[in-house]
C-alpha cells in the first residue's frame, strides 16, 4: 500500500491530502497509519522529517466524528498530542489545522509555556478537540484543574526520547496516569532507550511495533570537515560561507558564550546573522525564528539547547562551529539539512586533536566525511571574502497584530498585499505565519517600505491592525 487512496479514510481528507500536493506515502505512514486507524497502540521508530506528523493526524481526524452539516460534535477532547519543545508544538499544530480544514468548526490548540496562560484557558473553556503541549503546560493545566483528560480517546506522544532526555519522564506518567483506561496511546521516537520501553509495558497495551531502518530513510547529506587551530575558526567559519555561498544555514556552537562571539562576528563582517540563547524573551525567539523561516536573515547561530525544535524547510547548510561531544548530537545537528528527498550539507570545524570523534561520527552514521585542506590565508585574502560575504538577506519580515483568534488567514494578508489596495506581485511575498493574536508576513526587500506602508494605511478583513518590520 503506498497510495492514500487506498486507506479507509473519508474523500473529505483525501482531498486536503491532494490539495497539500502529496502524493504517495512514506514508510512510515504506511506502516503505521492502518494500524492507527484500527485503533491499536502503536510505538513508532523514524528520524524527524520522515512524515510521522501526518502518521498520526490523519487517524485522528478519520475518527473525530462530523454531524451531517460538516461540524465537529461538541466540544469534547478527543486528542492529546506531547512535544518536547514549544517550537515542535506549533509547528505540530499547524499541520493538523492543515490536515483538518475540512473539518468545519474544529479546533486545534497549542500549550505550551513562555506565554500566558489565561487565554490558553479561556480557550479549552470555549472548546478545544486536539491539544498539542508540552508536558510542562499540560501538567500546569491538570493541577489547576483548567484542563480534563478524562474523555480523551488517544494520547501521541511525539519525539518521547526527546522528553526522556530532557527531564520529563516523571510529568509524563503524571499525565499519562491521567487518562482514562480505554484509549488509544501512540509512542514516537527516533531511539528506544528502555525508559521508552518500560513506560510502554505500562502504559500500552499489545503495541505494534513499527520500525523504519535508517536506511528507508536515509538524507542525502554531504558531509565535510575542515581542520582549523583555535585561533583561526572565525576566519575558516568565514571562508566557509564565502566558498559555499548559502543563503540558509543553522551554526551550531557548544557554549552560550560562544554563539554571542560568532554571531557577533558575522555580523561585523556582513553577514545577516541572529542567534538563539537561554537569556532570550520567548517573544524575541519568536520573532528571531520568523525572520529566519522567511528568510528575513541568511543564518541563525545557536546551541542544541536552544535550538531545539527548530524545523526549517530548505535548509542549505548545517555548520558546527564545534564538534559535540557525542555522535548521536552529530546525528541530530546535520539532520536539519537534506529534508524531504532534497541533499543537504553538513560542515564542521574540527581541532587537530578532534580527529577521533569525526571517526566516532562516520561510524554513527554509516556515512563518509570528506576530510579537506584550507590553504593559509592572509589578511588581504581574508577582507576579499569579508567583502563576498556583505550579502543582505533577500526578504524582509513585517509584524502584524492580528492573528487566528482575530479571524486572519493568511489569505487576508495575501489579499491586502496584492489586491488593489496592496499593489504587489504574488512572487513579491514569501512565507506567511499565523499565530493566535499576532501575525508574520516575509516581503521582498526592495518593495518592503510599501508593502508596509500599504498594510498600516490599508485594512486587513476590514480592520486597521498595527504592522511593523520585525528587527
Amino acid at each position: 500500500m503506498q497510495s492514500f487512496s487506498e486507506l479507509p479514510i473519508s474523500e473529505g481528507l483525501l482531498a486536503v491530502i491532494r490539495e497539500l500536493g502529496f502524493t504517495s506515502m512514506t514508510p512510515i505512514q504506511q506502516k503505521s497509519i492502518p494500524e492507527l486507524i484500527a485503533g491499536k497502540d502503536l510505538i513508532g521508530q523514524s528520524k524527524t522529517g520522515s512524515g510521522k506528523t501526518a502518521a498520526f493526524t490523519l487517524p485522528i481526524l478519520e475518527k473525530i466524528k462530523l454531524n451531517e452539516e460538516q461540524r465537529v460534535i461538541g466540544n469534547e477532547l478527543y486528542a492529546v498530542v506531547l512535544c518536547p519543545t514549544r517550537e515542535l508544538c506549533t509547528q505540530v499544530a499547524r499541520e493538523i489545522r492543515k490536515l483538518g480544514r475540512r473539518h468545519i468548526g474544529l479546533q486545534v490548540l497549542a500549550l505550551s509555556g513562555g506565554q500566558p496562560i489565561g487565554p490558553q484557558i479561556d480557550s479549552i473553556e470555549k472548546g478545544v478537540h486536539i491539544v498539542v503541549g508540552t508536558p510542562g503546560r499540560i501538567l500546569d493545566h491538570l493541577n489547576r484543574r483548567t484542563l480534563d483528560l478524562r474523555k480523551i480517546r488517544t494520547i501521541v506522544l511525539d519525539e518521547a526520547d526527546r522528553m526522556l532526555d530532557m527531564g520529563f519522564q516523571e510529568d509524563m506518567q503524571v499525565i499519562l496516569d491521567a487518562l482514562p483506561e480505554n484509549r488509544q496511546t501512540v509512542f514516537f521516537s527516533a531511539t528506544f532507550p528502555s525508559s521508552i520501553m518500560s513506560m510502554s509495558r505500562r502504559y500500552q497495551k499489545d503495541a505494534v511495533r513499527v520500525t523504519i531502518e535508517d536506511e528507508e530513510t536515509k538524507p542525502d547529506i554531504q558531509q565535510i570537515s575542515f581542520e582549523a587551530h583555535p585561533a583561526s575558526k572565525l576566519k575558516t567559519l568565514v571562508w566557509i560561507f564565502s566558498h559555499f555561498k548559502p543563503t540558509t544555514s543553522l551554526v551550531f556552537c557548544n557554549l552560550k558564550v560562544t554563539v554571542s562571539e560568532v554571531n557577533s562576528y558575522l555580523i561585523q563582517n556582513g553577514l545577516s546573522s541572529a542567534c538563539l540563547h537561554g537569556d532570550l524573551e520567548q517573544s524575541e525567539r519568536d520573532r528571531v525564528m520568523a525572520k529566519f523561516r522567511n528568510q528575513s536573515i541568511r543564518v541563525l547561530v545557536a546551541t542544541d539547547v536552544a535550538a531545539r525544535g527548530i524545523d526549517v524547510k530548505d535548509l542549505d547548510m548545517v555548520i558546527n562551529f564545534d564538534l559535540p561531544q557525542k555522535a548521536d548530537i552529530y546525528t541530530h545537528r546535520i539532520g536539519r539539512t537534506g529534508r524531504a528527498g532534497k541533499s543537504g550539507l553538513a560542515v564542521s570545524i574540527a581541532l587537530p586533536k578532534e580527529s577521533s570523534k569525526l571517526v566516532a561520527f562516520e561510524k554513527h552514521t554509516d556515512s563518509t566525511i570528506d576530510r579537506r585542506e584550507i590553504e593559509n590565508f592572509g589578511e588581504l585574502e581574508v577582507q576579499t571574502m569579508k567583502k563576498e560575504l556583505k550579502q543582505d538577506a533577500q526578504m524582509q519580515t513585517l509584524f502584524i497584530s492580528g492573528g487566528r483568534k482575530n479571524k486572519v488567514r493568511p489569505g487576508d494578508i495575501l489579499g491586502a498585499l496584492t489586491g488593489e489596495a496592496g499593489g504587489l506581485k504574488g512572487d513579491q511575498v514569501g512565507k506567511i505565519e499565523i499565530h493566535d493574536f499576532f501575525s508574520y508576513v516575509a516581503v521582498s526587500k526592495d518593495v518592503a517600505k510599501l508593502a508596509l506602508e500599504r498594510l498600516q494605511n490599508g485594512r486587513i478583513k476590514g480592520r486597521r491592525f498595527r504592522v511593523e518590520p520585525v528587527k
